[in-house]
């Protein structure tokens, strides 16, 4: 067990407000939607507060409306650059990361065609939300942006350059967008041109920060649990102080003009799998045919009812099909994409896309694949206004449309699509003059497709307060004596352990998780691709019920159903709503009871699966973690526990059958050994006997003894893999060591590796190799240990460009010298306690990292009390402790080391490109 994504916890701060808000004297409310309410500044600043008691965490959220879409010429990219340097400090916070860390908080930031997010979650109290906000309100005006901090920060975004272009799939969508759009921005990637990432001037980035980034370019957005009053008390006192800007910013007003004519993109770069793709220009999100656009993608594309799915994917002439409509502010692209299977002709996978794509409004589209859509999207429209956090982070982007309140106008619109509309849309944009999928193509007379603008919001808006507001729910403190005290721990009749914590949720959700245990380490030799294929094969249809069927009534009941496996673990785990448990519960038993386990679905899933493993045998991350893991444990070929190659991997695939998998399921699987939990809105009353229904009487044949996994020993090997034409390369490191995770070691083992590489940003190995020396994109370490076996592996990881692979390596390794042989200073480990401590909370308020933590419990016959003495333990921790913890545990000599990327080609590269100071 993992303590890193373990509990700890988030106690209740203030009262849960049970009368209507009472706002700051001087502010009203602009508009008010179901429990989101919208405030505006002097200054210009919009704030959203969306108040939720049922979680004591909190998200703040601030976007600033600036993307790709603004950049100008020589500009390209700088919107993405600036997100990463308005994460360098200002004066009054010169160390961002490292203070967000100590906070406990969740952030990040991302950018997009049409805005900056900034975001952080918090364990919910007036000192986070408070801090949080005086950080934001900081950093939007007062970031160094410094010529230093972009030399080795640019080195960082084109790093996440060049992983982008590794990816045949995102080399050839981000084609297909620059010639689908000539004139408009969406044409350029967001993250930017190389050239302009490595030479931009510092003063021309500051210039763009101090244009975009002031209050009457920006949206705060609040969510989770505080008192409103406060909150926009904290928003006057940080925001509010600065002075609305002099300078009036212009709308963009480029329009992409009608398309004339089929445009063509050939992509052509090393890789294993064929791809095909067509996009077409359509409305922006704003505009009332989005919705029937959403809607027709869903019909063409949706597993297993769409029409491209069924003429592609179960034909097994391709491996997947995929699809979007991209609701923005201006006029977007209605996108199909297909992974052609081995040994089909792209040209004619692309050809028949292109066909049931444009012929669908001659044949029309029925009522229920209509309706099948609506509820789709209707159903994850409702599960993620549940998440308060999630809530907060999408409302950038409906914002950034043109007014948040398009979120809830999406929906009313959604339940008002017909088949005629649908067909209406696809005859109007569907149409070959105004597809891009290759060369140009001419006729003898335009067939032009225009577009309708962007609709005027508020005047199409107006007064509109949207409905009732979702059911909230209770303000749950999630300490370990808390969840102890309110979980039910039993047993099923037949042995089946159970671990129920009923609570009220927002939205009345409820979340369950089921793990059977299975089969022994000699039984199970030889089936190790059987038993991945046996979950997915599971919900592709029963005795009573079809694929479709499933789909169907899981979607009706605002309900999903996932499965997951292993060698020796089969498992399901879902969420709903109370009303509609006993419903979604029925169809897992069915599942699991009643499976048909049908031949022509295991040709679908293995298309699919080998189409992903031939996209491994060129990928550096795929090839370095394989060979890595192959080193950590060196079993033989007929072992469970040995790791295939990419190749072996395929063969088992290609050779498994439908006997195989149906063998597996009749003489291994049953239901007396494994864990469920539930946890949400029900009763363990009237719950209890359907949990009974799902395994009473089901015996597997094959007993079950748990698969050891004891530490192996490590070896200090440097493995070069050569990788033609890929421009990022990967660094993993790794050793191994016999404790698992009730050593007295394992708590500080835990907060020095948070030091070193836990924290990201935040952490020496981040520091150094990204914040200082600009290195890599993505740095880190983790920590993984076991709790039934004594094994605990150390990892260390990076991706950066092959030429500067020799610095990372020799950054890595001098950093963990420097830790083992100085040590961890007693600042860094009592920060690294308050943030890991602090950081635990947040992760630990969403009900389906507690299923999974209770089932950890129940799988290893613990209960709340681990945590608890966990959680003293590392407050306790002093630098000496870490530091001896450390040394006693990771020896650099048994460190293995493996590094994949181009080097023959960087070898001969001529240096790279500084940015110019």
């Amino acid at each position: 067990m993992w303590f890193k994504h373990s509990a700890v916890w988030a106690f209740l701060l203030g009262l849960i407000m049970t009368t209507p808000p009472a706002w700051a004297a001087d502010l009203n409310p602009v508009a008010s939607v179901e429990g989101i309410t919208e405030f505006r500044l002097d200054n210009g600043l919009r704030v959203l507060l969306f108040p939720d008691p049922s979680k004591p965490q909190v998200t703040v959220n601030l976007t600033i409306f600036v993307g790709s879409r603004h950049e100008g010429y020589g500009e390209a990219g700088m919107a993405h650059l600036l997100e990463h340097m308005v994460f360098k400090g200002t004066p009054d916070h010169p160390a961002v990361p490292r203070v967000l860390k100590e906070h406990g908080a969740d952030f990040n930031g991302t950018t997009w065609l049409d805005r900056t997010n900034y975001f952080e979650t918090l364990p919910a109290s007036d000192e986070n939300l408070e801090f949080a906000l005086r950080l934001e309100a900081d950093r939007m005006v007062n970031s160094f942006i410094k010529g230093e901090d972009l030399a080795s920060e640019m080195t960082v975004v084109r790093n996440e350059f060049e992983r982008g272009e590794n990816s045949p799939s995102r080399i050839l969508d981000q084609r297909m967008w620059s010639s689908a759009f000539e004139w408009h921005n969406y044409g350029k990637s967001t993250i930017g041109n190389r050239a302009d990432i490595e030479r931009v001037p510092v003063e021309n980035l500051k210039r763009f920060y101090k244009k975009y980034y002031q209050p009457d370019n920006a949206m705060v957005i609040l969510s989770g649990q505080f008192d409103p009053a406060k909150a926009l008390g904290f928003v006057q006192k940080y925001f509010g102080v600065i002075p609305k800007p002099d300078r009036v910013l212009e709308n963009t007003y480029t329009e992409e003009p009608a398309q004339d004519g089929e445009r063509r993109v050939t992509l052509r770069r090393v890789g294993d799998v064929a791809l095909v793709g067509a996009m077409y220009h359509i409305t922006s999100g704003a505009h009332p045919d989005y919705v029937s656009l959403d809607t027709l993608e869903h019909i063409l594309t949706s597993s297993p009812s769409g029409r491209l799915y069924k003429a592609l994917v179960e034909t097994r002439r391709a491996a997947s099909v995929s699809g979007g409509a991209y609701a923005l502010h201006d006029p977007g692209v209605f996108k199909l994409s297909a992974e052609v299977a081995v040994g089909n002709e792209p040209l004619e996978i692309l050809a028949t896309l292109n066909e049931i794509a444009e012929s669908i409004h001659e044949k029309g589209v029925t009522d229920e694949e209509v309706n099948r859509a609506k509820t789709y999207w209707l159903k994850n429209w409702e599960l993620s206004l549940n998440d308060s956090q999630q809530v907060a982070i999408q409302l950038s982007d409906w914002a950034a449309q043109g007014d948040w309140r398009l979120m809830f106008l999406y929906r009313d619109r959604l339940e008002q699509v017909t088949p005629a509309s649908v067909q209406a849309v696809a005859k109007k944009y569907l149409q070959r003059n105004n597809r891009t999928v290759g060369v140009f193509l001419p006729t003898k007379e335009a067939e032009r497709v225009s577009v309708p603008a962007t609709p005027n919001l508020a005047e199409m808006i107006g007064d509109y307060t949207g409905r009732e507001e979702v059911a909230q729910g209770e303000a749950f403190e999630v300490n370990p004596d808390n969840i102890q005290k309110r979980t039910m721990w039993t047993k099923l009749s037949n042995g089946l352990k159970v671990a129920l914590l009923p609570k009220k949720t927002r939205g009345n959700t409820v979340t369950f998780r089921l793990s059977l245990r299975y089969g022994n380490a000699q039984t199970l030799a030889g089936k190790a691709a059987a038993a991945d294929l046996l979950p997915s094969l599971m919900m592709r249809g029963t005795a009573k019920l079809t694929r479709q069927q499933i789909q169907d009534t899981l979607d009706q009941n605002s309900g999903r159903l996932s499965p997951s496996g292993g060698v020796g673990d089969l498992s399901f785990s879902g969420e709903t709503r109370r009303k509609n448990l006993p419903v979604v519960l029925d169809v897992l038993r069915q599942v699991l009871r009643e499976p048909l386990l049908p031949a022509d679905e295991l040709e679908i899933i293995r298309t699919r699966r080998l189409g992903a493993l031939q996209q491994q045998i060129s990928d550096p991350q795929s090839l370095a973690r394989i060979a890595l893991s192959r080193r950590l444990s060196p079993y033989p070929a007929s072992d469970v526990r040995y790791v295939p190659t990419t190749e072996e991997e395929i063969a088992r695939w290609k050779a498994v059958t439908v006997e195989d998998v149906s063998q597996l399921y009749r003489d291994f699987i049953g239901g007396q050994v494994g864990e469920l939990v539930v946890v949400g809105d029900f009763s363990p009353d009237e719950l209890l006997p359907q949990l009974e229904s799902l395994v009473t009487g089901w015996k597997a044949k094959e007993a079950y003894a748990r698969i050891e996994r004891p530490a192996t020993k490590s070896t200090n090997v440097r493995e070069v893999i050569e990788t033609p034409d890929k421009e990022n390369a990967v660094y993993l490191a790794a050793t191994i060591f016999p404790i698992s995770d009730v050593s007295e070691d394992y708590p500080a083992l835990v907060i020095g590796n948070f030091v070193m590489g836990g924290s990201t940003l935040a952490s020496r190995l981040g520091d150094r190799v990204r914040q200082k020396e600009g290195l890599s994109y993505g740095v880190g370490s983790f920590l993984r240990s076991s709790s039934l076996d004594d094994r605990t592996s150390f990892y260390m990881y990076a991706i950066t460009n092959p030429v500067n692979m020799p610095k990372v390596e020799a950054a890595m390794a001098e950093e963990l010298d420097k830790a083992l042989k100085d040590g961890l200073t007693s600042g860094e480990v009592e920060a690294a306690k308050t943030g890991y401590l602090e950081q635990q909370k947040v992760e630990w308020n969403t009900d389906d990292t507690l299923a999974g933590r209770l089932s950890d419990l129940l799988y290893t016959d613990r209960d709340m009390g681990y945590y608890s003495r966990q959680i003293k333990a590392m407050q306790d921790l002093t630098h000496e402790s870490v530091n001896a913890a450390l040394k006693k545990r990771i020896d650099p000599k048994t460190l293995g080391v493996v590094v994949s990327g181009d080097f023959a080609k960087a070898a001969k590269a001529a240096p790279v490109v500084e940015p110019k100071k």
